[in-house]
């Protein structure tokens, strides 16, 4: 009778841990694949010459969910973050107090990286130093993820 009750304890402790393990690979992969289609997107050539009045580039919201296609227009710099002296504040686990910096330099985006614990990342590269970003780049930082957009 011993053995009943041990082998029931079991399964009612192992399959609640199943099902959060697949569950945590269901997410995984949903991200992944995500991703694969933001980054298999075609982009437009960049129009060399002079910029559009209003063209400048900004940043668009991929993730988190709840705020994607809310825009970031960057006129001079922006200094992103978890602290509130940063002017774009998010809550993110995996966001630096001061995470990383995006500077308008005559309409063109740049970003540098303020010595964050994660990094940053453009195109899924480690961003060192300051990088110019183009149209169409993907731009992440912590576990929030943007595109450069005009």
């Amino acid at each position: 009778m011993s053995l009943f009750v041990a082998s029931t304890n079991y399964a009612a402790v192992v399959r609640p841990l199943q099902l959060l393990v697949m569950g945590v690979a269901v997410l995984f992969f949903a991200r992944v694949l995500r991703l694969a289609k933001v980054e298999s997107r075609p982009v437009d050539e960049v129009v060399s010459g002079r910029r559009r009045r209003g063209g400048n580039l900004a940043l668009e919201f991929i993730e988190p969910l709840d705020r994607t296609n809310e825009r970031v227009e960057v006129e001079d710099a922006v200094t992103i973050g978890r602290s509130q002296d940063c002017d774009l504040m998010l809550q993110d686990n995996y966001l630096s107090s001061r995470h990383a910096r995006v500077a308008n330099d005559g309409g063109d985006l740049s970003i540098e990286d303020l010595g964050s614990t994660n990094g940053t990342y453009v195109n899924q590269e480690l961003v060192k130093g300051r990088v110019h970003l183009e149209r169409g780049d993907i731009v992440q930082v912590g576990g929030v993820l943007f595109e450069v957009v005009r």
